[in-house]
C-alpha cells in the first residue's frame, strides 16, 4: 500500500456513470478538440506568462483554468471566501482531472502531484512549467523531503494545492485525510484553506460522470465528461483554519476533514447564495 496512495472503494464500474442526457457524438470531439487546443495554447504561451507580474501573471491563470473546464462543456460555479494571499496550503476533496484546473481558477497555486502526472501528454509538460511538486507514492523515505519542499514553498509565500486523501472518490462521500502535508503547514506556520468540490448535473443532483477513479483509463474519463450535458462544476471555499490553532498535524487535519465533510449529504435542488461569485456561462 502506497504512503501517498490508499485505495479508495470507487470503481469505473460502480461509481462513475454519465447519467441523464448526453451530448451528441459531434458536440463531444468538439469539446475533446477544445480542450486540445486550449491546453496546447496554455503550453505554447507559459513562459511569456511566466515573466508577466505576479497580478496578471495570476489573472491569465485564472482565466486559463476556467477556459479548461468550460472547453469540455462543464460549467464553473465558486462561492464562499477568498483564499487568503501569502502562503497557503489548499485542500481539498479529490474526485477528478477536472479538480485541479478547477482549485487554480480560485487561486493560482503550486500543485501536489503523483509523479505519473508529469508523464501525462500535453498536460504533463504543462504541469511541470507551472511548478508542480512531485511526490514519489512508494518510496516511504522520500516523504520527509516531500514535506520539506512543501514547507519551503509555503514559505516563500506560495499557495500549495494538495488532494489529503490521497486517492480520488467519486464524490458521493469523502475518504481519510493523511497527514503528512499538513505537517507542512504547521512548519511554515501558514493557514490551511479547506475547499469542497462537488460535480452536479443541470437539475441539481450529484453527478460522478466526472470520476475518475480506480483504474479507469483518462480516455475514457475524458469521454464520459465530453458527453455529459449540463455539468455544474462546484467549489465551495470555507473559513480558513488560522495558524497557531492546532499545534499538531492529527488536529489539524482532523479539522480540515471535518470542515469539508461537514453537511456532505447530497443537496435536491442548487441553492445559489447572494454574493456568489458564479461563472456559469459555458454549457
Amino acid at each position: 500500500m502506497s504512503v501517498w496512495l490508499p485505495s479508495a472503494p470507487c470503481t469505473p464500474q460502480r461509481c462513475a456513470r454519465a447519467g441523464g442526457a448526453a451530448a451528441g457524438v459531434p458536440r463531444a470531439v468538439l469539446r475533446l478538440l477544445g480542450l486540445v487546443l486550449v491546453t496546447a495554447l496554455g503550453l505554447a504561451l507559459s513562459p511569456l506568462v511566466g515573466r508577466c507580474p505576479s497580478r496578471v501573471r495570476d489573472a491569465l491563470v485564472r482565466r486559463w483554468c476556467r477556459s479548461a473546464v468550460r472547453a469540455v462543456g462543464v460549467r464553473v460555479r465558486i462561492t464562499g471566501a477568498v483564499v487568503p494571499a501569502g502562503g497557503v496550503l489548499v485542500v481539498a476533496n479529490h474526485i477528478s482531472w477536472l479538480d485541479i484546473p478547477l482549485t487554480a481558477a480560485a487561486r493560482p497555486a503550486r500543485m501536489l502531484a503523483k509523479r505519473e502526472v508529469g508523464s501525462w501528454p500535453v498536460a504533463g509538460p504543462l504541469v511541470a512549467r507551472g511548478g508542480t511538486l512531485f511526490i514519489e507514492r512508494d518510496r516511504l523515505r522520500a516523504l520527509p523531503d516531500t514535506v520539506a519542499r512543501v514547507a519551503d514553498a509555503l514559505r516563500a509565500g506560495a499557495a500549495v494545492v494538495a488532494f489529503p486523501e490521497g486517492s480520488t472518490w467519486c464524490g458521493r462521500s469523502q475518504g481519510p485525510f493523511r497527514r503528512a502535508v499538513f505537517q507542512a503547514a504547521l512548519d511554515a506556520g501558514v493557514p490551511v484553506q479547506p475547499v469542497r468540490i462537488s460535480y452536479r448535473s443541470a437539475g441539481g443532483e450529484l453527478s460522478t460522470a466526472p470520476a475518475f477513479v480506480g483504474d479507469d483509463p483518462l480516455p475514457a474519463s475524458l469521454w464520459r465528461v465530453a458527453t455529459a450535458r449540463g455539468l455544474v462544476a462546484e467549489m465551495e471555499v470555507l473559513p480558513a483554519i488560522a495558524p497557531g490553532g492546532h499545534p499538531h498535524r492529527k488536529s489539524l487535519t482532523d479539522a480540515a476533514e471535518a470542515t469539508i465533510g461537514h453537511g456532505w449529504e447530497p443537496r435536491t435542488r442548487h441553492t445559489v447564495p447572494s454574493g456568489d461569485r458564479t461563472d456559469a456561462r459555458a454549457g
